[in-house]
């Protein structure tokens, strides 16, 4: 005798765009609903290839690239990027000018917060179309609603091995910033240079993912010494810190999500 599950298949997408892959599972889907969260998932997609169109860096005739030459002015441009930009200078604001999109030269690059923001209001889109638990994971920042979940939190020093594990419930979002995928793209806004003390990885924890990719990108610019301190007082977000020597510490929240620390 065999038994069919009576829980709906997942609906799952996986799609290659912003130079990196994006991966979508959505679960708890009632069947009256699938065809609006299959319509959302699809709307998402393309939502990510707009972001694309309107934010690379990498393309000459994107909108961020053509604003940063002075071929647009800010209200020329699509409400998106505005939108961004003054997220931005609120990260900017709140971080003490160690998150930036502005660099020397006039180089204009929302980079460290675009990708989070794309991947949050994607996850919002499949669950206000009716999904129960959904997780939309960006190049491996990871947004998630319903769950439980488990996020695992790469080694940058130890190729294909797990520092942590977090166990993810409700909305919670989980962005790690670090040299080890990219090379040093992370630089001091006030030297233009790479970090004085470089860390390996820094991995924040919070409700949203915007702000989540903002804090580990602004704690990376930082280096050690300042990045500890501050990471410490950030309201509503924890972080789980690999340094270049391999040690590791915490903030005082994050052991309420980790389900496993494994260095």
């Amino acid at each position: 005798m065999t038994y069919e599950s009576c829980e709906p298949e997942p609906l799952r997408h996986v799609e290659h765009v912003m130079g990196t892959v994006f991966s979508f599972d959505v679960r708890e889907v009632a069947a009256a609903d699938r065809p609006r969260v299959q319509a959302a998932l699809d709307g998402a997609v393309v939502g990510l290839h707009r972001v694309d169109e309107l934010f690379s860096t990498y393309r000459r005739d994107s909108q961020i690239s053509r604003l940063g030459r002075g071929e647009l002015t800010l209200a020329q441009c699509d409400p998106e990027v505005r939108d961004v930009l003054r997220m931005c200078e609120d990260a900017e604001h709140r971080s003490g000018g160690w998150f930036t999109a502005r660099y020397a030269g006039g180089r204009l690059d929302p980079t460290g917060l675009v990708k989070g923001w794309a991947v949050e209001r994607a996850a919002r889109m499949l669950v206000s179309s009716g999904a129960g638990s959904v997780c939309v994971n960006g190049g491996g920042d990871v947004q998630v609603h319903g769950g439980p979940w488990r996020v695992g939190i790469a080694d940058p020093l130890r190729r294909g091995e797990l520092a942590a594990v977090v166990e993810a419930l409700g909305e919670l979002a989980v962005a790690t910033s670090g040299p080890a995928e990219r090379g040093c793209h992370i630089l001091d806004p006030h030297t233009g240079r790479p970090p004085a003390e470089g860390l390996a990885s820094v991995t924040v924890i919070a409700a949203g993912l915007a702000d989540a990719d903002a804090w580990a990108t602004a704690a990376c610019a930082m280096g050690a010494e300042r990045a500890r301190p501050w990471l410490g007082r950030l309201p509503d977000a924890e972080a789980f810190v690999i340094t270049a020597d391999g040690s590791t510490w915490h903030t005082s929240g994050f052991a309420r999500y980790a389900a496993g620390l494994c260095v």
